[in-house]
């Protein structure tokens, strides 16, 4: 992985190469023994118009493989490139839950005939992934697993195994059920081969495996796959039957996903935005954020102007102000950070929310008692007065509780509210920073100056 990582911007420049000079056998070779997320990775790294002779130089067998690894938004824009059939080719032999995937990129008219070409256990499959609500273990999960009843011995389990010609991937254990079905445990593939012929699967089983219901929130199946180091995980519905199972493949592509998503979402940008799209969908995009922006601006800068005769008569007022709302806001920020953080993690709840409040704001007190000091004793030397030394230390000490406060407070009230703080929690902060810094620095000045 390491060497394909260094040898990307290789990579990119000899596909461009061979885009600009036509040279299809070129790019062949250049694709033939890239992975399909590797190919996935090319085409998204590359402008829309460049991306058409990359496709067309895929065998129709790796295409489906490279859809699933796409950003819904290139994948959609590779899409429209390609007729009913040519679609009908490349996905013919992705399993359900691929298909699940990506089926909401496809055109409405190749839908029917999508469904249509699936055999009626498939179909099945894929309208039972469908039915479960996204980010769920359900819409994770993988229907392919081996699974053995608990009466039998472990030679009749080893010659059963040998009759496949694969095991599926990231196999480390087989799901134990009874006959109807239900889900006992698990049994260790290192257990099984260590063990002794004659014994029956059941002595062998771990009872304790651990299982999730289909209904279990995506981020909660990622934080029992993060504390217990598991590879796989049986899900299972609300009468314990075993539906499937989630592997360590797909939980690491939801953490990227919303690690990804949480980073790009402090900007009010998507995940599955394409860096290369047009001009003005992706202004339009953006005007939304910045307009939210700059109402919250407009009031800060309405808060200045209730103090225009203090700043007209006390200049120095002016020159401080920005030092009291940048220190806030970097204070806040952390706290906010901090919280969005612990509540990814499922750290914060309702049992310790009141704790982790009180620690900020005497973090938030104790850093502001020390820079207050720091703060008004250069102001004093640098104005020469006292008085204005002491206001920006009230102001700073002030707003940095106030930080404290909302860096908590707001990701808390966000998350009860079912609102990604990630989205909007900087936005937020940063109003209430501002406000609480112009207003009590340039109160304080009003007050104690004039």
């Amino acid at each position: 992985m390491q060497e394909l990582q260094d040898k990307e911007p290789d990579l990119l420049e000899a596909v461009v190469d061979s885009i600009e000079s036509e040279d299809n056998q070129a790019l062949t070779e250049t694709l033939e023994d890239l992975q399909p997320c590797d190919i996935a990775h090319v085409l998204e790294s590359l402008p829309p118009s460049e991306r058409e002779p990359v496709w067309e130089c895929l065998e129709p067998e790796i295409r489906g493989e490279v859809l699933v690894e796409l950003r819904d938004e290139v994948r959609e824009n590779v899409i429209e490139g390609m007729s009913t059939r040519e679609l009908m080719q490349a996905i013919e032999d992705l399993d359900a839950e691929e298909l699940a995937y990506i089926l909401d990129s496809m055109p409405e008219q190749a839908v029917p005939a999508i469904l249509a070409s699936l055999d009626h256990l498939d179909r099945a499959r894929l309208e039972q992934t469908l039915s479960y609500p996204e980010d769920t273990a359900g819409r994770l999960m993988d229907s392919e697993l081996i699974s053995v009843r608990p009466n039998v011995t472990v030679d009749v389990v080893l010659r059963y195994l040998r009759r496949h010609e694969e095991i599926p991937p990231h196999t480390d254990s087989l799901m134990v059920v009874d006959k109807s079905n239900a889900f006992i445990g698990t049994l260790p593939l290192a257990r099984l081969l260590t063990a002794q012929v004659d014994i029956s699967v059941g002595e062998l089983t771990d009872t304790e495996a651990d299982r999730v219901k289909v209904d279990t929130p995506a981020e909660d199946v990622a934080a029992l796959f993060e504390r217990h180091d598991l590879v796989s995980l049986a899900v299972v519905d609300d009468h314990n039957k075993l539906l499937g199972r989630i592997t360590v493949n797909e939980i690491v592509d939801f953490i990227h996903e919303e690690a990804d998503q949480t980073l790009l979402n402090m900007a009010g940008l998507d995940q599955d935005d394409d860096l290369f799209a047009p001009v003005l969908p992706s202004a339009r995009r953006r005007a939304v954020w910045l307009g939210i922006n700059l109402g919250t601006a407009f009031l800060a800068a309405y808060v200045i102007g209730l103090f225009e005769a203090t700043l007209q008569q006390v200049v120095a007022l002016a020159v401080l102000m920005p030092i009291v709302a940048s220190m806030g806001g970097i204070a806040g920020s952390q706290t906010l950070t901090l919280a969005i953080r612990g509540l990814a993690l499922q750290q914060i709840s309702a049992t310790n929310a009141r704790w982790l409040a009180l620690k900020e704001l005497a973090v938030g007190a104790l850093n502001g008692l020390i820079w207050a000091v720091v703060v008004g004793a250069l102001t004093i030397i640098w104005f020469g007065d006292w008085r204005i030394g002491a206001i920006i230390a009230a102001a700073m000490m002030l707003n940095l509780l106030a930080a404290a406060a909302a860096g908590i407070a707001v990701p808390l009230l966000l998350d009860r509210l079912n609102l990604d703080p990630a989205l909007s929690g900087s936005v937020i902060l940063t109003t209430v920073t501002d406000v609480v810094g112009f207003m009590s620095f340039l109160g304080l000045g009003t007050l104690f100056l004039l």
